[in-house]
């Protein structure tokens, strides 16, 4: 029979599928003998199963019984009860963060009766009891009966007016407790659930559903959470930091999220439970300040975060709560980090002897160091700063100020870059901080809900600016000197430095950029930690990274930052400007004479391209692509023509053009006259690109040209161009690889006769995406992309990253046959999605040999291969 329920004692961090982050890390804080509170977790496999039945899995709520039972008894009273009641909590727990996103219910057990015995058990501190009634009624209606939050909100900020809610008295919150119930009386048309039991069970039902909920559906598409996994439960004793000032809640993190440094970081909240210091409604004291509060506590918490760091081997991530002078731990995760401190964490650890080089290679991403490549304010330029608050998550942001998530989405739809501005955000404001280039809130810490999230996403964020007053209804801030920001006014925030800055501020490059362009040797610690984490993912990757350039000034940026050769080079980008003349002339020859003279034209212009290119790239190989698009892309616009031949402006040339477009017009051109076809239908076209190739590569000592034929669809084709490029090759004294792009599906299908005739394939997943999904990338994106990936159709955009089961498939076939038909078949890829860090482990996965991506992407595939080489090592290994 299956078990669905296991108490803290039975777990342990690495059943996380089965119980959840927090439930696993609940169990392995009781493993070590840590200060946790009683209690148990129900699996996420009774919530996949009530998630796809409906109902709660047979047995589920028996077992829920038996260690709700065995629970009471440790704690010497039952939930509930009416002299001596048991509370408990109700939270979520997914196997991966998902801070904020899903329910938690505190104070379980409360009522009108129990009440008063909570009081008594607290020895006569009425206040704290019907403070807690009161959080049970406003937490349990918003979150299990789905009542809008801002009712229990405006009652509150009513009855407290501007003072804290730490100054109402045990009267007044009696008071609100009963405005709270009427609450839900309106708006239910039922009482508040006094049964003890049935708040449980309700509220375990309402974290069951908030792994749906839209909030969370939205994070985790942002993140690239699977939506399959459900979410844990954890049932926990409650212990109370709103006793008074002898009692708080605090978050902590075992070194400083934001930079890496070591030291003691994080929250606390005197007399205030756990989801108060996140949500930022009071703002906190540092951490440090704990000591001189209470000391014992301090202390004993240091040695727990010691103890954890050194057991987890990483940044911790911490939950506490301290109840009259006694500290019990609530929660412990990996932390979640600015990319800049997962680099000097990862490096430090190794330091330290926790871990290996290969572990911190493992411990940072390529997305991680591509935030790190974004620009940052300019030092030296002119600015005005208005406020100062936390630097939350580093980075630079500028924008229009706006004060709610609906404008932010708005605005970021029509194109606009916005900051998010907010007293303090909560997990509805998700989709507005992704919108958003930025997030700026008045309260709340570096643990607030503004800080964490947006830390998890890699966004820029500035928490806790107390200067500002933020009057969100009236969509504008005040800022110290009577500065007014209204809605759609720019302002500039700073991550790093928790700065804010009316009007914009100019960018400049990071010192990481300034870094990989060798402008600068390594010097401050970020850098340092980059530095040693790109060597050591070089030494240990297996594939190669290339570049896609045309031009030698995109090819010397690409030897700068490491790529080892051109993956593509397109050759269709050398028939722009001044010689788009040319092209004409080709179009328009009516004579092989004419055409030839044309071809004569262009001749020694490509011949020139390349050997810039050549030159740039150093004795490193470059893949040429002969001619891709459809000719008439190089030729003036049909519509334009038209009109100019329609008002008798037009000249012989002009009517010629009009004529010649209309004849190469397409209904579909990337499934028509292109690549290999048009190379073939226009006969010297790529036997002049191959010329060129050849003279240049003649002329520039150590060049390593390879010929790639685009759009082959069947091993004919490719023969025939072969057959004409080896004699012209042959009559210049040069050796070329000549190989094929598979981005036709046929390609990838016949792939063991095209090897026959091709030294290498590269695979154009761009085109090869678009084929296989049978839809046009530049038509669909903005017809109905946004609608799919909204309806859990695309999980992610397949030209993000390589639509595995399909496009991936057709690949692993290429690769398979390819290979057999020719084992020595040199095998990359050259779409965008080369510089993809999931698209690069796959290709790690399939055996290909090099990825090929922009330049600026070039570290990122440098690291991401580094990774995905020690992680399959690993892996092998156990």
């Amino acid at each position: 029979m299956a078990k669905y329920v296991y108490d803290f004692t039975e777990g342990n961090r690495n059943l996380k599928d089965l119980l959840g982050g927090k439930g696993a890390n609940l169990a392995e804080m009781t493993n070590l003998g840590l200060p946790v509170p009683h209690g148990f977790t129900i699996t996420t496999e009774a919530c996949r199963h009530y998630l796809a039945e409906g109902s709660v899995p047979s047995g589920l709520d028996q077992e829920v019984a038996e260690h709700l039972e065995a629970l009471e008894a440790k704690m010497g009273r039952k939930l509930g009860q009416a002299d001596d009641p048991l509370l408990v909590s109700v939270r979520s727990g997914a196997k991966f963060s998902m801070p904020g996103m899903m329910e938690t219910v505190l104070n379980i057990g409360l009522n009108d009766e129990s009440v008063h015995g909570l009081a008594k058990q607290s020895g006569g501190n009425d206040r704290f009891a019907w403070d807690s009634y009161r959080r049970l009624i406003q937490m349990f209606g918003k979150t299990v009966l789905g009542l809008d939050g801002d009712l229990f909100e405006h009652a509150l900020d009513e009855l407290k007016g501007r003072r804290q809610d730490t100054d109402l008295d045990s009267g007044e919150l009696q008071q609100l407790v009963e405005t709270y119930k009427g609450i839900v009386r309106d708006q239910t048309g039922k009482d508040f659930p006094a049964d003890p039991r049935e708040q449980m069970r309700l509220a375990v039902m309402a974290v069951f559903d908030s792994w749906n909920a839209p909030r969370a559906i939205l994070y985790r598409r942002q993140e690239r959470i699977p939506a399959d996994l459900g979410t844990a439960v954890n049932i926990m004793a409650m212990v109370f930091g709103n006793y008074g000032n002898d009692s708080g809640t605090g978050v902590a993190f075992t070194r400083d999220p934001g930079s890496g440094q070591q030291g003691i970081y994080g929250d606390y909240l005197q007399n205030a439970q756990g989801e108060d210091v996140v949500a930022g409604i009071r703002n906190t004291i540092p951490l440090e300040d704990l000591e001189h509060l209470d000391k014992q506590s301090y202390d004993e918490l240091v040695g727990i975060m010691e103890t954890l760091e050194n057991h987890y081997r990483d940044l911790c991530d911490i939950e506490f709560t301290i109840e009259r002078g006694k500290l019990w731990m609530l929660q412990t995760r990996v932390g979640k980090r600015t990319a800049a401190a997962a680099f000097c964490i990862a490096t430090q650890l190794v330091d330290q002897g926790l871990i290996t080089m290969d572990e911190a290679v493992t411990r940072v991403t390529g997305d991680q160091l591509a935030q790190l490549m974004f620009p940052r304010f300019d030092g030296g330029a002119d600015k005005k700063k208005i406020a100062k608050g936390m630097n939350a998550s580093p980075g630079a942001a500028v924008g229009k100020a706006v004060f709610s998530s609906a404008r932010a989405v708005e605005l970021a739809e029509q194109g606009e870059d916005v900051i998010l501005v907010r007293r303090e955000t909560n997990p509805d404001d998700l989709a507005g901080m992704i919108a958003a280039k930025g997030i700026l809130t008045s309260r709340g810490g570096k643990t607030s809900h503004a800080a964490v999230v947006a830390r998890g996403m890699g966004k820029t964020c500035v928490c806790g600016a107390e200067e500002l007053e933020v009057h969100t209804a009236e969509q504008r801030f005040v800022a110290p000197g009577d500065v007014v920001v209204s809605e759609g006014d720019v302002i500039s925030i700073d991550g790093t430095t928790g700065e804010v800055f009316l009007g914009e501020v100019p960018v400049v490059d990071s010192a990481v950029v300034e870094y990989f362009e060798g402008a600068t040797e390594p010097q401050d610690d970020l850098v340092k930690a980059v530095d040693r984490v790109m060597r050591h993912a070089d030494r240990a990757r297996r594939l190669g990274v290339r570049a896609n350039a045309d031009t030698p000034e995109d090819a010397a940026r690409a030897r700068r930052f490491g790529a080892q050769g051109i993956g593509l080079c397109r050759t269709e980008h050398m028939f722009l400007g001044e010689r788009r003349q040319l092209v004409e002339d080709l179009v328009l020859a009516s004579t092989d004479a004419e055409r030839q003279a044309a071809l004569d034209a262009l001749e020694p212009l490509q011949k020139s391209d390349f050997i810039g290119i050549f030159q740039a790239m150093d004795g490193a190989p470059v893949t040429i692509r002969l001619i891709d698009p459809p000719l008439h892309e190089f030729l003036p616009d049909i519509v334009d023509l038209s009109v100019k031949v329609a008002a008798g402006q037009a000249t012989d040339k002009d009517r010629k053009l009009l004529s010649a477009v209309k004849r190469l017009h397409e209904q579909n051109p990337m499934l028509g006259l292109r690549g290999v076809r048009l190379g073939l239908v226009i006969p010297g076209l790529f036997a002049m690109q191959v010329r060129a190739i050849a003279q240049a590569a003649a002329e520039v000592p150590g060049a390593k040209p390879e010929i790639m034929i685009p759009l082959v669809a069947a091993v004919q084709e490719l023969e025939s161009v072969r057959e004409e490029a080896v004699k012209i090759l042959a009559e210049a004294g040069v050796e070329a690889l000549i190989g094929t792009m598979i981005e036709v599906p046929r390609a990838a299908l016949t792939a063991a006769q095209i090897a026959e005739a091709a030294e290498f394939f590269s695979f154009g997943t761009n085109d090869l995406t678009q084929l296989a999904w049978g839809f046009s990338r530049d038509d669909v994106e903005a017809a109905f992309f946004s609608h799919y990936l909204d309806a859990g159709i695309f999980g992610v955009s397949p030209f993000e990253t390589i639509d595995r089961e399909g496009v991936g498939r057709l690949m692993e076939i290429a690769v398979r046959e390819g290979r057999s038909a020719r084992p020595d078949l040199h095998l990359g890829i050259c779409g965008e999605h080369g510089g993809d860090p999931d698209s690069v482990r796959f290709c790690h996965e399939i055996g290909l040999d090099y990825v090929s991506c922009s330049p600026f992407r070039i570290p990122v595939a440098r690291l991401e291969a580094g990774r995905a080489a020690l992680t399959q090592s690993d892996s092998d290994t156990r």
